[in-house]
């Protein structure tokens, strides 16, 4: 009896394929956290200050000056905070590489055995690891890099950009804080419709926070509804009890 070999189907084929096609989000932080919290805080800050003031019974253009002062300052802050940030930490990897690179150049033997032992703590057998070891020994920069990921937990050749970082957080709260300032600068008067864009902009960016993590998307939204609301409902108490005197 024969068989057509080249016509069996291999095991595992389509499984291995979908494995290969996979992707990951993005958890590095590069650009999403620096977005999303930049979004959020842009919002419920401004949306807060709006309250206070308007609880306070103030005239809506003092409500606009001072929701575009918030935005302004808090742009600004936020997209400097973060650039800073990042930039202080890539700044303490480098400087963490580079002492490693000096271990490396002091005591090669004694970097060598550590990466042996980490062979085997993945499991390998002490021959495996000595040779795994060697094989990455013959290209040093990749050897460093190995150790720096494995030992700070970074990869230093994929650092998040300082200033994407910053611009990202910049562009997110200037949008996010310009939300419920819309209604006012489109000519409404009332507090309650800058309040109804808040919470529905608070649950849609909760909901677009739950679909790129994973989390269900209902429970984002409202989590997010919620201690936005809670900002807001503690500073409109203050303007009220503080207040302005309406004449």
């Amino acid at each position: 009896m024969t068989t057509n070999s080249g016509a069996e189907r291999r095991p595992g084929r389509s499984a291995a394929t979908t494995w290969a096609a996979h992707r990951h989000r993005d958890v590095s932080g590069g650009w999403l956290r620096p977005t999303v919290f930049g979004a959020v805080d842009g919002l419920v800050t401004n949306a807060a200050l709006i309250a206070g003031v308007g609880g306070g019974g103030v005239a809506p253009h003092t409500i606009v000056l001072t929701g575009l002062a918030g935005l302004v300052a808090g742009a600004f802050s936020m997209g400097a905070g973060e650039y800073v940030s990042v930039t202080n930490q890539n700044e303490l990897v480098h400087a963490e590489v580079a002492l490693e690179a000096e271990m490396h150049a002091r005591y090669p033997q004694q970097e060598h055995d550590e990466l042996v032992d980490r062979f085997i703590g993945y499991g390998a057998d002490n021959e495996t690891a000595r040779r795994m070891a060697e094989a990455v020994a013959r290209d040093p920069q990749q050897d460093l890099r190995l150790h720096t990921r494995d030992e700070l937990g970074v990869d230093p050749q994929d650092l998040p950009s300082a200033l994407l970082a910053g611009g990202a957080s910049f562009a997110a709260f200037s949008i996010g804080a310009l939300l419920p300032l819309l209604p006012y600068l489109l000519g409404a008067s009332t507090l309650i419709v800058s309040l109804v864009v808040t919470g529905i902009a608070l649950l849609a960016g909760g909901m677009t926070v739950g679909k790129l993590t994973g989390r269900p998307l209902l429970h984002s939204g409202l989590r997010q509804l919620v201690l936005g609301a809670l900002a807001v409902a503690v500073t409109y108490g203050i303007g009220q009890l503080i207040g302005a005197p309406v004449a």
